[in-house]
């Protein structure tokens, strides 16, 4: 089994710097802005022969009672009890402060293996930046830089001494990543929850809680999934942080590497532009969905025939998309949400034989004929596969850049049908061969 390696500290002493470094990714946000890090976050890393799990979490601050502060430092034990290693991270250039020794004490209470990492030290005499950091009571100080990698690797093999080194575990079998996206708080992050069966990640009564995409792998009935929690998209002109606008980069980038989309509505909301400015997108980027909406616990059956309405009214494109009516908080629906998954992952990576294809292109052109252009009707051959995620038919014929979208629409109704591809976009792609007497003279 991986070790685990977690990074805890003040807010804005570079855990995130140092765990992009360890995981030699851009996973986590990183910038000048303290508080910026909220949920744990988990990333993969190796040192030598040894792979490992890293956790970066928020600014520890080990007294806060009440509010998002509260909220992170429960985040932050929770990861530590999961951990076989703490690196406890200080300024070097800020020097100690007195939240470093409220944490440090803190940590001395878990009885938990914990490595003092004096920070941004790059430039600095090693003994005179780590001499204060003794009086912690954590043992020697080792002077790192996350941003230049200076001590980086000293410092996990300090943390992983005694642990043997192990083979990482290569599964042949692909799982979904589902990323869940929607407006700030439509329940993104409930809903996380409710699926993991745990508060994996934070959730409060206020917009923007959760700014990083967050990713977490877990097994359900025997299968492997990857969830990932994005920041809420809010319209364009309504981001105003540099924060946010990074969040927001950050949903669409989880889009882009998703199996899966897992679109959230408020029920108890009218669907709004933005929602399906987030649907056009999922459907541009070609990604299998499912669309949940959430909150539908306590609605009335008239405002439930009116949410009904109005989603179909605005988000007609998406007909290929399951909807479930589900409540986040209360747990009503959520058991058909993952094998709903399951099903658009199986059509968004269904192999298409061209055989069949072919076969399935005939009847359909034999039941209803391209319409004709002028004098010329285009003539459809045959069929092949021209990818997956989302699945792509290639046609072969004569004169197909006059093939009409109503036909192209007909033909994926049909491609559909007959490969059962619910849930997934469908594209069709039109190939003509060239004509040989093009360019002769006559």
């Amino acid at each position: 089994m991986k070790p685990t390696v977690v990074l805890v500290g003040r807010p804005n002493v570079g855990k995130s710097t140092l765990f992009n470094r360890l995981t030699r990714s851009r996973a986590a946000l990183v910038a000048d802005f303290p508080g910026l890090t909220r949920d744990r976050h988990y990333g993969h890393g190796r040192v030598g022969d040894i792979p490992f799990l890293v956790v970066d979490t928020g600014g520890f601050e080990p007294v806060a009672k009440a509010g998002i502060f509260a909220e992170m430092a429960k985040q932050t034990r929770q990861a530590i009890d999961e951990s076989e290693v703490t690196i406890f991270l200080v300024d070097g250039r800020d020097g100690l402060h007195p939240q470093d020794a409220v944490i440090a004490a803190e940590l001395r209470k878990t009885g938990r293996s914990v490595l003092l990492a004096v920070n941004k030290a790059e430039g600095m005499t090693a003994g005179a930046v780590a001499a204060e950091f003794y009086e912690l009571g954590l043992g020697e100080p080792i002077p790192i830089s996350s941003a230049h990698g200076d001590n980086v690797m000293l410092l996990m093999e300090r943390a992983l001494e005694g642990f043997a080194p192990e083979s990482e575990e290569m599964s042949g079998e692909r799982h979904p990543r589902v990323a869940v996206v929607g407006r700030p708080n439509v329940g993104k992050s409930t809903l996380v929850n409710a699926l993991l069966g745990e508060e994996r990640v934070i959730v409060f009564d206020q917009p923007g809680t959760t700014r990083d995409s967050i990713e977490v792998d877990f097994d359900r009935g025997g299968r492997r999934y990857t969830l990932v929690d994005t920041a809420g998209v809010r319209r364009r002109g309504k981001v105003f942080e540099a924060v946010e606008k990074f969040s927001v980069v950050k949903t669409l980038q989880a889009i882009e590497d998703a199996n899966v989309v897992l679109l959230v509505l408020d029920a108890r909301q009218d669907i709004s532009e933005q929602d399906a400015h987030i649907a056009s997108f999922i459907l541009e980027a070609g990604r299998a969905l499912v669309v949940a909406v959430n909150k539908w616990d306590g609605l009335d059956a008239e405002r439930r025939n009116a949410a009904k309405r109005d989603i179909a009214r605005k988000l007609g494109f998406l007909g290929f998309a399951r909807f479930h009516f589900v409540s986040a908080l209360t747990g009503l629906g959520l058991g058909d949400l993952l094998p709903a998954v399951d099903a658009a992952y199986q059509a968004a990576m269904a192999k298409l034989p061209t055989p069949r294809l072919t076969r399935v292109l005939i009847d359909a052109v034999e039941r209803q004929a391209p319409p004709r252009s002028g004098l010329i009707r285009p003539k459809l051959r045959f069929a092949h596969q021209g990818g997956m995620n989302p699945p792509i038919v290639v046609i072969h014929g004569n004169a197909l850049d006059r093939v009409p979208d109503s036909y192209r629409r007909y033909l994926e109704g049909r491609f559909r049908e007959a490969f059962k591809l619910q849930g997934t976009p469908l594209r069709i792609e039109f190939r003509t061969g060239r004509n040989p007497y093009a360019n002769r003279r006559r």
